[in-house]
């Protein structure tokens, strides 16, 4: 599926339903920011929101945990001039481990959430796609 008018403007879904691929080529067609983490090499909550703010090139954080990354993440603007203003947001290899549990990536997912309704409230598409590393 590439055609982003199928996919809720403010989702967050597991990417293994969908052809990564085709949703950024979707994302640029549509002139929608797109922000990507690799999370392969994080192992707790603390190195997850390195990798995202590594990724996303986000501003260093004045504090650290979910709230923060909260703040920031609803920082971000939309490419400029856009018709469709939007982000098309990529969240890879999520660990399962002791350190990062299913609790933990449910609070990070909650995080990113509640960036969506806040980005749906501003007429702003906001989807978020995340993939699991079970290969611990």
């Amino acid at each position: 599926m590439s055609n982003l008018s199928n996919i809720p403007p403010h989702a967050v879904l597991p990417l293994q339903s969908y052809d990564g691929d085709a949703l950024r080529s979707a994302a640029e067609r549509a002139e929608q920011r797109v922000l990507r983490a690799d999370c392969r090499g994080a192992t707790d909550a603390d190195s997850v929101l390195g990798e995202i703010a590594v990724g996303f090139s986000l501003p260093a954080p004045e504090s650290a945990g979910f709230e923060a990354l909260y703040r920031r993440v609803t920082g971000l603007q939309p490419m400029r001039d856009a018709d469709e203003p939007g982000f098309v947001v990529f969240l890879e290899n999520l660990p399962e481990t002791a350190a990062f549990d299913r609790d933990a990536r449910d609070r990070l997912l909650d995080v990113f959430r509640d960036a969506a309704d806040y980005f749906f409230d501003r007429q702003t598409a906001f989807r978020v796609f995340y993939s699991v590393n079970r290969q611990r």
